[in-house]
């Protein structure tokens, strides 16, 4: 990638020099060294041929006698010098490059270069400098490139660089330099390159560079840098790269990137971003490429997340080992965009919204990512692409299982489904997380499906969080981000994120321990599920439970105890998440019921709890007229023209039977070898608004069980309940 026009120029020029061959200069030559014309570019990367003395790796411990006077360029590199007086080079008045890198200097004053005004280019690099004085380098008027990188350089008085007012290029990377200091760069007004990364500077204050108006390349890599104030960058209206590689950034430098509207190339590969956010590179008019890889903590591209790069025509995404989430709507007016990187990450897919958002995409690399071959992803093979595929043969499936190892493009599309389920990437967020008490943190959790998923989060206390959902501790963002803000204690345990859509669910947990103490499960594995009788009465029984955390799916199983093994009735209930109570119907009077409540978990683990109760008997005013033969019998014929007209209506439409096997789950105690099974749907929980019509049975509109609220069940009225449960249990026997 392109993003660093200063180094790469550097190796262009290396590549360049070595293909020429060099020419013997005959002149009397110091012992040992070599003395030949050899190829030469200046700063501005002008080529000429320079008369060359060679004398690196000698172990010289002073500047050789007797130079030869029409030397232009004196390589000294890797000896044992730590002294250079006046007087040794005052004598070579067309000297223009000085490399005296790799050698034993520890103070800038020892090396005297003011008989050296012609000089262009000083090498310094590699040795044990530790500070720099005021005017440490008068006499270089003409001094274009400076190398100070890879010294012991702690402090630098703000006119150390005084007379350099010709400099193009500053080396100060790699030193131990704790802060950068903005009176230095007053003395640099035509600086265009500066490299001051691998410093242990760790935040960019406002102002810090705007005496370099000039400034084209700025490298602030391997810095620790954990934030940059919103004005760090003001002033550099002419910085066309910039590169932030391996610092501690945790999120885009958004308000300093709007200092520099030129830029063209910017580098943000190895730094812990967490997300790309909605309008984190916006409004970047001139940007061409764009680096975002080798970030251990990247998990998605969000909603968003580039608009506006009209000139962006390269974008790198690669070798991220948790990036399994790029939103559909991810780019947004990208006109000149032809190549996008995403190999080496953990995306299932890419989904055919963000290819169509980029008309003038001509290449995409996916090689090495677990690809899940259905519905998202079936663009790839549809008629009429056009993208090509960096490396097909390695752009594999890696779902589902008949598919595997196969190459995407060789995929046929009638193969790939229309429809699929959320897949959350195991990827996305940790099993367990450490947070200090009265900290936050931000739980990142994204799935991608056709349709488009919603995304839920349930606390360790059971309760539901959605994005409507605005409290002290918690807050969801629409793209699926919990976050946990001063959490206490109260707030450790299991949380699960669901993702789901008409066709499936998906779910991953994560365990929060707050402080220093490790975690304990709030499940208690010893106590186990408890299922207790709340209420009895002649014709319905109220239970009661407390639903564990990180439950996601409740069934509640019930059957006469009395009844014979092969001809009882049992009943199955299966519940919104959160219910705390239940209340079963149309029972028998005086009459023993066995009930049984089993609870999945995310981990994939059941609970079960049992109970028994009798109904009671039922008083006189509310008796079955046994009395009455009369009532009894037109009752009985009653249910026999029901019975027959029912028939008649349902003739020539199928009827929905119980297999052979039954559909009581395996674990319940009873086990009837062909059970008949009356499944109820779940009760109405949500009491009715005062402006809410009340569905009209006739109609068909039955009560939406995903509309409840857990809480306000335990509100019902002991009628209500009886109301409301009778009425489902009507419709759902009418249906059948």
């Amino acid at each position: 990638m392109r993003l660093l026009a200063a180094p790469l120029l550097l190796a262009w020029v290396a590549g360049a020099t070595a293909a020429v061959p060099v020419v013997p200069w005959r002149v009397p030559c110091p012992p040992q060294c070599a003395c030949q014309i050899r190829p030469w570019y200046t700063p501005r990367s002008s080529y000429r041929e320079a008369t060359t003395v060679d004398c690196n790796d000698l172990f010289l411990t002073a500047v050789p006698p007797a130079l030869p006077e029409g030397t232009q360029t004196l390589l000294l590199q890797s000896n044992s010098i730590v002294r250079v007086d006046q007087s040794e080079l005052a004598y070579l008045p067309n000297l223009t490059e000085l490399d005296l890198s790799q050698n034993s200097f520890s103070d800038a004053r020892d090396c005297d270069f003011r008989a050296l005004p012609q000089l262009l280019s000083l090498h310094l690099e590699e040795n044990q400098l530790s500070r720099l004085e005021d005017h440490s380098f008068a006499g270089l008027a003409s001094l274009q490139e400076l190398y100070l990188n890879h010294n012991q350089l702690y402090r630098i008085a703000p006119r150390a660089f005084a007379g350099l007012g010709n400099l193009l290029r500053l080396h100060l990377n790699s030193n131990l330099l704790r802060a950068i200091d903005s009176r230095w760069f007053e003395m640099l007004p035509n600086l265009e390159i500066l490299m001051i990364g691998g410093n242990k500077v760790d935040a960019i204050l406002d102002m810090n560079f705007r005496p370099l108006a000039n400034l084209r390349s700025l490298v602030l890599a391997g810095m620790s840098l954990r934030e940059i104030s919103d004005y760090a960058l003001e002033g550099l209206q002419t910085l066309e790269s910039l590169s932030f590689y391996d610092n501690q950034l945790a999120r885009v430098p958004r308000r300093a990137l709007e200092q520099v509207p030129g830029l063209k190339f910017l580098d943000l590969n190895k730094n812990p971003l967490q997300r790309v956010g909605p309008g984190d590179f916006a409004n970047m008019l001139h940007l061409k490429e764009l680096g975002l890889n080798n970030m251990e903590e990247l998990v998605s591209i969000d909603k968003f997340a580039l608009v506006n790069l009209p000139e962006l025509t390269k974008l790198d995404i690669t070798n991220n080992p948790r990036l399994s989430f790029i939103h559909p709507q991810a780019f947004h007016h990208l006109p000149q965009m032809e190549t996008l990187m995403l190999n080496n990450n953990a995306l299932t897919a890419l989904h055919q919204q963000t290819v169509e958002a980029l008309p003038n995409l001509q290449e995409v690399g996916l090689h090495s990512n677990p690809i899940r071959c259905d519905c998202v992803i079936r663009w790839a093979n549809a008629t009429g692409t056009r993208i090509r595929f960096i490396e097909p043969q390695s752009t594999l499936c890696a779902e589902p299982p008949d598919l595997q190892r196969r190459p995407v493009r060789e995929v046929p599309f009638r193969e790939m489904t229309g429809d699929c389920l959320p897949l959350i990437s195991p990827r996305s967020f940790p099993s367990r997380l450490q947070v200090a008490s009265g900290g936050s943190t931000a739980l990142h959790c994204r799935a991608l499906a056709e349709p488009e998923p919603e995304i839920y989060w349930v606390t360790p206390a059971g309760v539901r969080l959605t994005p409507a959902h605005v409290s002290r501790r918690y807050r969801v963002y629409p793209e699926g981000t919990l976050e946990l803000r001063r959490v206490t204690a109260e707030e450790a345990g299991l949380y699960t994120c669901v993702a789901h859509n008409l066709v499936g669910a998906d779910s991953k947990t994560v365990t929060v321990a707050v402080g220093h103490a490790s975690f304990q499960p709030a499940r208690d594995e010893d106590q186990g599920l408890q299922l207790r009788v709340q209420e009895t009465h002649p014709y319905h029984i109220l239970l009661a439970w407390v639903p564990p955390p990180n439950v996601v799916s409740t069934n509640l199983t019930w059957s006469s105890a009395s009844s014979p093994r092969g001809r009882g009735a049992a009943a199955l209930a299966r519940l919104p998440q959160g219910v705390r109570s239940y209340n079963m119907t149309r029972l028998l009077q005086a009459t023993e019921y066995w009930a049984c409540l089993q609870v999945a978990f995310a981990d994939a683990h059941t609970q079960l709890a049992c109970v028994w109760a009798r109904t009671k008997e039922a008083s006189p005013c509310h008796r079955a007229p046994g009395g009455r033969p009369g009532l009894i019998a037109m009752l009985a014929l009653a249910i026999l023209l029901a019975a027959g007209l029912a028939a008649r209506l349902g003739a020539g439409q199928p009827r929905q039977r119980v297999g052979g096997r039954p559909l009581l789950p395996a674990w319940a105690f009873w086990g009837w070898s062909t059970p008949s099974v009356r499944v109820v749907s779940a009760p109405l929980v949500l009491l009715w608004n005062p402006g809410r019509r009340r569905p009209d049975p006739q109609k068909g509109k039955g009560y939406h069980p995903h509309s409840s609220t857990p809480e306000t069940w335990p509100l019902l009225s002991d009628r209500e309940r009886t109301r409301i449960t009778f009425w489902f249990c009507t419709k759902r026997e009418v249906m059948t």
